[in-house]
This record gives C-alpha cells, sequence and structure tokens, in this order.
C-alpha cells in the first residue's frame, strides 16, 4: 500500500467511480487500491484490449460493473447496493473532436448523465464527498494571458466546452438546493488542465498519436502546433481529488466548491514542445509535419489556469515539472512495449510519485 498520512481518510471506504475504464478512471482505481480503499467502478466497457483497464487487469481488482451513466434506474441500483461514502464523477464524452461530429451523445452523456449522477447522490444517504470531475474547457476562452479563476465565466464555443459548463450550472444547482442541508456531505466540482501519461490511446490526443507514430516509423501530424495547453502528469490532479475528498470528509462544507488543478504558468507549453520533448525522449529518431487542411473546427489556442485556491488552501502544488512528467510518460509507454507488464509500471510510478511529494 502507499502510505500517505494526508489520504488516511480512504483507507477502507467504500469508494465509487464513474468512468473507471478510462484513462484518468483506471489511474486513479489503481490509486485506490494502493491506498486501501474498497473500490467499484461503474463506466461503459472499456476502449480496446490495448486500453489502460484492460492492461493493468482492474476487472479483477475492483467491483467492476459495466453500466451507461444516462441509465438512471441502473446507475441507482449500484448506489443502493454499494452505499458509497466516496463519489468520484469520472465518466464523459471526452474528446473536443469527437464533441462535433456527436454533439447530442456529448450533451447527454455529460450533461444528462451527470445529472443522473448528482440524482443518485441525492438520493443514496451513505455519501459524504462527492468530487465531480469537469474540465479547464468549462471557462468561456477569451484567449487571455492569465489563468482563469474558479469564480471566471463559464461557457464555450464547441459541444465539448459547453457541455462542460453546463455540467457545471447543474452542479451549483444541485449544491445550493440539496447538498447544503446535508451536513456531512461535502462536494466539489474540480477543473483540470490537459493530462498526459502512460496508459493512453485515445485518438485526437498528441500523447498517444504521436507514440503510435514513433512506435510505426511515421512522422507525428499537428493541426495547431503552437497552442499552449496546461500539460500536467494524470496523477497531478488525481493527487489534488484524492486530497479535496480527504479533507471534505473531515470538514464537508470548508472545501465544497470549486476547485483548479493545474501546472505552474511556468510550466505551460505548445503542442509543437511536448512533441518535440516526446521525440527527443523516445531516442530513435521521429518528425513533425504540420497538416494546414486540419484546422476544420474551433479550438481553443490559449488555455491555462490559475491554481492559487488550491495552493493555498488545500496546500497541494504540482510536483513534477514538464521535462520529468515527459519522462515519465515516455518510460512508460517504452516498458509496455518491451513487455513490462502494466501494473507493474503504474504502480512503481504511484509509488514513486506520493514518496517524493511527502519527502
Amino acid at each position: 500500500m502507499v502510505d500517505v498520512p494526508d489520504l488516511m481518510a480512504l483507507r477502507g471506504k467504500r469508494v465509487l467511480v464513474t468512468g473507471h475504464t478510462g484513462f484518468k478512471g483506471s489511474w486513479l482505481c489503481v490509486a485506490l487500491n494502493e491506498l486501501g480503499a474498497e473500490v467499484t467502478g461503474f463506466a461503459l466497457p472499456p476502449d480496446g484490449d490495448d486500453s489502460h483497464f484492460q492492461l493493468l487487469g482492474l476487472a479483477d481488482s475492483v467491483n467492476h460493473i459495466v453500466g451507461d451513466i444516462r441509465d438512471y434506474e441502473k446507475l441507482q441500483g449500484v448506489f443502493d447496493a454499494v452505499k458509497p461514502e466516496f463519489v468520484f464523477h469520472l465518466a464523459a464524452q471526452a474528446l473536443v473532436r469527437r464533441s462535433y461530429d456527436e454533439p447530442k451523445l456529448t450533451f447527454d452523456t455529460n450533461v444528462a448523465g451527470s445529472v443522473n449522477v448528482l440524482e443518485a447522490v441525492r438520493n443514496t444517504p451513505s455519501v459524504r464527498v462527492l468530487i465531480y470531475v469537469t474540465s479547464d474547457k468549462c471557462y468561456l476562452n477569451r484567449e487571455w494571458e492569465w489563468g482563469y479563476r474558479e469564480n471566471d465565466e463559464l461557457g464555450g464555443h464547441d459541444p465539448y466546452s459547453a457541455s462542460k459548463a453546463a455540467a457545471e450550472l447543474v452542479f451549483s444547482a444541485y449544491r445550493d438546493s440539496y447538498f447544503i442541508r446535508r451536513e456531512t456531505l461535502g462536494a466539489a466540482s474540480v477543473r483540470a488542465g490537459n493530462v498526459i501519461g502512460g496508459g493512453d490511446w485515445a485518438a485526437d490526443r498528441i500523447v498517444p498519436d504521436c507514440i503510435r507514430a514513433l512506435r510505426d516509423g511515421r512522422p507525428t501530424i499537428l493541426r495547431s502546433p503552437e497552442s499552449t495547453r496546461p500539460w500536467q502528469h494524470v496523477l497531478e490532479p488525481l493527487s489534488g481529488y484524492l486530497l479535496l475528498a480527504a479533507r471534505m470528509y473531515e470538514a464537508a462544507k470548508k472545501y465544497s466548491g470549486a476547485w483548479n488543478f493545474g501546472p505552474h504558468s511556468s510550466e505551460i507549453r505548445t503542442v509543437k514542445s511536448l512533441t518535440t520533448k516526446i521525440i527527443e525522449q523516445w531516442g530513435n529518431g521521429g518528425r513533425i509535419e504540420i497538416d494546414k487542411g486540419a484546422a476544420t473546427f474551433y479550438e481553443a489556442k490559449l488555455l491555462h489556469l490559475n491554481c492559487d485556491k488550491s495552493h493555498q488552501l488545500l496546500h497541494w502544488n504540482p510536483h513534477w515539472d514538464f521535462d520529468r512528467t515527459v519522462v515519465e510518460t515516455v518510460r512508460w509507454y517504452r516498458e509496455i512495449l518491451e513487455g513490462t507488464p502494466a501494473l507493474t509500471i503504474t504502480r512503481r510510478q504511484i509509488h514513486d510519485f506520493f514518496a517524493e511529494r511527502h519527502d
């Protein structure tokens, strides 16, 4: 087990994770297992045999339930059976480009599905903590230089961003109308920057696209090379979610509300800079090509978060800088392609990350 004094509140607790078969959800489940929690996951089937969830064999180490958050009756049945004390809601349609192709699916999942999760929490007295994950793209992007704060205007130009802003508004309504009346219930929405790390094989994400290109000896195609993003290792925001959950378990109302988790502004890089660093770390060559005809839909060029609230009130700070993040990410893919079991690599990185944070 990982021995993290700040997270002892999770040990032995019943934890429900929606979206546990996804990239962030699977990393969270391993971390929760290492912390000694009793984990139940509710999500769609994993996306392919090479998904992080499948490679980890997580179906054998958590209470794995296949389901769709749009199915309220099944979701409420899981809440009734598990009686979770902690709920981490990560299930979502998480791709910007797919949101243009399937806007109804995106809104049905990210808004209506999230309503179902909130309703299940409302109807489940055992729940003490809700961590409700949205996105840094929930903010109305004005392409300005400074980071967005938790009280900045919400909105979105594309279906994905708009769905996340709408999910935030729904959360606020449930928090202010229902959750505030339950003295022992803490509820927080969390907004993180772009996460990278081993085990992400999704289409239209820069790291898996780059790794596939390097593996296959092809150039990496970039559509927006100068766009900046708050890149961070997946364990950075997850450590924030876990710390916030532990704090809310002890002081529900003090820590309820909205929280940002992202890297320091000095660590923000362009898409091209990230790709160049990955190629450099891979070490076997690689090249970049710009797809000048790729910009067929709107995508924000400049985006980062102000995380002063998390720094000052939670005492959470990012740990791995940009260079270390890329090193650990590329190492994960390198080792998995060389035959090292995914669970071995993932557990080692979790142990290293938390050990170094608390040195």
